[in-house]
């Protein structure tokens, strides 16, 4: 029992990961206690999305912006943001993530922003899989 404790004390505190999933699409996701991160891209299309998912439904704004601080900080924006029926999902859809994936892969947080809500992203750890999710292709044969 005495080894047993101090493991699943460990688990319970470690931050959550960044993880890649290969596939069509692959996937990048994170975690915090405020939002959910997924980012999708499809190689066929090609086609990439990101999501933040909250429990509280985003607020009314013309223009979604993402804010990365760190060592190359870069803020980009859109207004083709898209908010799910009911309200916690916010999703940006484009053909190209360049500036997207080096603000997660060279910066320390994301900020992302829409009316009066910013919701900060740790970014630790995620430049690992940010650049496997680069490298996402279509299998031969597919």
């Amino acid at each position: 029992m005495k080894t047993v404790l101090p493991a699943l004390i460990c688990a319970a505190t470690a931050a959550p990961a960044w993880e890649f999933t290969p596939g069509l699409p692959c996937r990048l996701t994170h975690e915090t206690a405020e939002v959910q991160v997924e980012l999708t891209y499809d190689p066929t299309q090609p086609l990439y999305t990101i999501t933040l998912k909250q429990a509280a439904p985003w607020p009314d704004g013309a223009v979604f912006s993402l804010q990365f601080t760190g060592s190359a900080p870069l803020t980009i924006s859109t207004d083709r943001h898209q908010i799910s029926p009911d309200g916690t999902t916010l999703t940006v859809t484009d053909r190209g993530f360049g500036n997207v994936l080096n603000g997660l892969q060279f910066n320390s947080v994301a900020t992302g922003r829409l009316g009066d809500k910013a919701v900060s992203i740790p970014l630790a750890g995620a430049a690992e899989p940010v650049e496997r999710f680069r490298r996402c292709e279509v299998a031969a044969g597919a």
